[in-house]
């Protein structure tokens, strides 16, 4: 059943306060068998003193056995079912930089990323070159013209940037080009009906254009496709939930994640230390803040363990801040686990941390995977974490007689 169904119906106001920070791609695994994980391994002494106080367990973004990407990872956490709302990441990015995506739009998140002399990818990501280098060549590919479509195309930051493709009849139903490998070329957008087919089309136009205005670039020679999506349509956080919500990220494809929710997107921070000044500029002016940290994900996906743990010893730093405006309810997640090992989102359950003044509290010492697989919350459907955060913060009913 879908838990929005209920928390409609349910859900009370108060002025209680609930913080949910989100450390993307907090999970991992140990390097060698009996070894720590990052999160283990990194000292967390102001996460560990919450995990004394609260409760553990493990959330799964979507099924058991199922990587998630980031969009389903988030939309899990933010109780919306992941296979219901099914977002693409064009249509998260394009929202995310402000883009007003219209009902003849198909959005696309695109990565700059570098190829051999035979066309084959040694790069995804284009050595992750800086937004200062990225932003001109995605200009540049405005240049790009195809009759019938009109085309918008926006940096937005590091390696990636947004295509829109504007027209009549448009589907959104074509694969990534993003072989997810290297050592092979980018792939050909193939649509699964008319409509898509049109967009593949204009998809396959506007690479051999922009192939060729990047021909001369050292890395950033190339680019690949992925999450081509329309315009979606998500129930409010106050519809839903009855909270004012607010979204404090870096990146923005999860504040288009977040205004897609209903999220009030605010602040303009560059760092961690900028959210948590953004959320306590903001305290008294919403019920629910969602906090997102990037490169726990980044680092394991380039199969840094050190430096994820070093990021992990960040977001652990900050806690004393968040604690001291008193949170109702303070959430510790992640939207999927991305394990340094694997260089890759995987299906492992998330470690996940809840504290308030009635939580059950377990009997856990410490936060890491292996603490919170004996967690008095268990392993539980993402998508439930905010039912047990509106009951924490004293905002459901009861339900029926």
């Amino acid at each position: 059943m879908d838990p929005q169904l209920l928390t409609r119906e349910l859900h009370v106001k108060n002025d209680s306060k609930i913080v949910m920070l989100v450390a993307d791609g907090l999970g991992g695994l140990p390097i060698e068998p009996g070894g720590r994980t990052e999160l283990e391994t990194a000292h967390t002494p102001h996460l560990d003193a919450l995990a004394r106080r609260g409760v553990l367990g493990g959330s799964i973004p979507v099924f058991p056995g199922i990587a998630p990407g980031s969009g389903p990872g988030h939309l899990g956490l933010f109780g919306y079912d992941p296979i219901k709302y099914l977002i693409g990441r064009g249509a998260l990015e394009a929202t995310g930089i402000g883009f007003e995506l219209t009902s003849r739009d198909v959005a696309v998140r695109c990565n700059f990323c570098t190829v051999d002399a035979a066309g084959k990818i040694v790069d995804r990501r284009a050595g992750r070159i800086p937004t200062e280098e990225s932003a001109p060549l995605a200009i540049k590919l405005r240049q790009v013209k195809i009759d019938g479509v009109e085309i918008f195309v926006e940096p937005v930051q590091e390696h990636r940037f947004v295509v829109v493709f504007r027209a009549d009849g448009l589907g959104d139903n074509v694969n990534d080009t993003d072989p997810q490998k290297t050592g092979v070329a980018p792939l050909t957008p193939v649509g699964d009906d008319d409509a898509s087919q049109k967009t593949a089309r204009a998809a396959a136009e506007f690479f051999r254009q922009a192939t060729a205005l990047l021909s001369g670039e050292k890395n950033a020679n190339c680019l690949t496709m992925r999450g081509f999506s329309a315009r979606p349509s998500l129930p409010s956080y106050e519809e839903v939930y009855g909270l004012r919500a607010a979204a404090i990220a870096v990146y923005p494809m999860y504040k288009g994640l977040a205004s897609l929710a209903g999220m009030t997107v605010v602040g303009q921070a560059k760092s961690l230390a900028d959210q948590v000044d953004v959320l306590e500029r903001h305290w008294k002016d919403f019920d629910f803040f969602f906090l997102h940290f990037k490169y726990t994900d980044s680092t394991g996906e380039d199969g840094n363990f050190s430096a994820k743990v070093k990021r992990i010893e960040e977001f652990d730093a900050i806690m004393p801040r968040v604690e001291k405006l008193k949170p109702t309810v303070l959430i510790v997640t992640g939207d999927h686990s991305t394990p340094s090992a694997m260089r890759s989102h995987s299906w492992h359950p998330v470690p996940t941390l809840l504290v308030s003044d009635i939580c059950r509290p377990d009997a856990c010492q410490s936060f890491g995977e292996s603490e919170c697989v004996r967690g008095g919350l268990g392993q539980f459907k993402a998508k439930y974490l905010m039912t047990l955060a509106l009951a924490n913060a004293g905002r459901m009913g009861k339900y029926g007689a």
